[in-house]
């Protein structure tokens, strides 16, 4: 473990002054089930999505000062989304620093690509919490930076972030998502997920990962709600 911190700090460009930080952020559930929470990397990850996003949304405000809200929300899901994250966090070598366990080890590259992505996060949590914003910024500044093109609002929008812009002009109130179950073996799960607006279940999903079954959840509701039609998001999640 201490051959993969030190190289983790190496791409951080930082010495983690609480080794523990970096230790979780490295670290797969799998790795440590029946441990407390703390010593994965989901706590961190969760910091870390907010705190990405903060970092990404003011460099995008910044940088396409001609950019519309519109234009800079869709730039922003497209460097945020899992997809690119995996992607930049394999290109900077995170993958094989990567704790996981045995029941883990057999979901290839699905459950890598999954491991990347939330590994990113929880590095950029970690970041902010030993090092500050600066640091943090530095590193997304350097990793994620040579991703960034106007291109980027030219994606189509992702359906999770479709049924928020719509709720939120047409209800006035943003979708929230719970997970309703999760079912199978360890190494190969399904999740269940509601998409709520108001208190009230207008979709549900199921995927692979607690991401994907939102993703569907979302996708089924903006079906049922006359915002899309089947086959608009082709293979971006399962609905039942």
């Amino acid at each position: 473990m201490h051959q993969r911190v030190a190289e983790a700090e190496q791409v951080c460009g930082h010495h983690f002054e609480n080794q523990d930080l970096i230790v979780s952020a490295l670290t797969h559930p799998s790795a440590v089930e029946g441990r407390p929470v703390s010593a994965s990397y989901e706590r961190l990850e969760f910091l870390g999505d907010s705190v990405l996003g903060a970092i990404v949304a003011t460099d995008l405000f910044e940088r396409f000062p001609d950019m519309d809200e519109g234009a800079l929300t869709q730039a922003k899901i497209s460097l945020v989304s899992g997809k690119m994250l995996s992607s930049v966090a394999e290109r900077i070598g995170l993958a094989p620093l990567i704790v996981m366990g045995e029941s883990e080890k057999g979901t290839g590259e699905r459950g890598m690509h999954s491991a990347l992505e939330n590994v990113y996060e929880a590095l950029v949590g970690a970041l902010y919490l030993d090092a500050g914003y600066d640091v943090t910024h530095a590193f997304v500044v350097a990793t994620l930076g040579p991703e960034v093109s106007p291109a980027l609002a030219e994606k189509p929008i992702s359906p999770k972030s479709r049924l928020q812009e719509v709720a939120q002009r047409d209800m006035h109130c943003g979708p929230e998502y719970k997970l309703v179950s999760e079912e199978g073996p360890a190494h190969d799960p399904t999740f269940t997920s509601v998409a709520l607006i108001d208190g009230r279940r207008v979709g549900r999903g199921s995927g692979s990962s607690k991401k994907s079954s939102e993703s569907a959840a979302a996708i089924d509701a903006l079906v049922r709600l006359g915002y899309a039609e089947e086959g608009d998001f082709a293979g971006a999640g399962t609905t039942n």
